[in-house]
């Protein structure tokens, strides 16, 4: 088996993606934040000391989009031509659920940059409610679609 990842001497490279063909690049992930009721009201009603916490989140979550490639070690910087990021809440789980769109034109796709501000977005939620709540919980962040590039479009399926 070989690597993409490796070169011949089995050293770590990133993959040369020059002679792909550009494409329009669009990725769509989200990721949960559960959290106690206490928190969750504090977020929802913007009485925390630290600050608007969904708007901070949304900062953040396009800055971790734009930022992937010097977290992920083999991600590609890329040109991104827009992200857009929701919060939405959930109040019968005291949760909120942060989904972020990264599109762009480019040789390689945007799923991780999608993932990424997904998951800073949530990490700033937890920053910011901390106080309140040390036990709330991230997860089930996930790549919801993708769309351009040789492997084609992909949408989750849901049961």
């Amino acid at each position: 088996m070989t690597f993409s990842h490796l070169d011949a001497q089995n050293q770590p490279t990133m993959v040369d993606v020059s002679a792909k063909e550009s494409t329009h690049r669009v990725a769509i992930a989200s990721g949960k934040i559960r959290m106690g009721a206490q928190a969750y009201q504090a977020i929802s009603d913007n009485t925390l000391k630290k600050g608007p916490v969904i708007q901070t989140a949304i900062v953040a979550a396009i800055m971790g989009a734009k930022q992937t490639s010097t977290l992920i070690p083999m991600c590609h910087p890329l040109n991104l031509s827009g992200v857009h990021v929701q919060v939405l809440e959930c109040p019968q789980e005291s949760a909120f659920l942060v989904r972020v769109r990264v599109q762009c034109q480019g040789q390689t796709g945007v799923e991780m940059e999608a993932l990424t501000g997904v998951s800073v977005g949530l990490l700033t939620i937890y920053d910011m409610a901390k106080s309140l709540d040390k036990s709330m919980v991230m997860g089930e962040i996930q790549l919801e679609q993708k769309s351009g590039g040789k492997s084609g479009d992909y949408t989750i399926q849901r049961s």
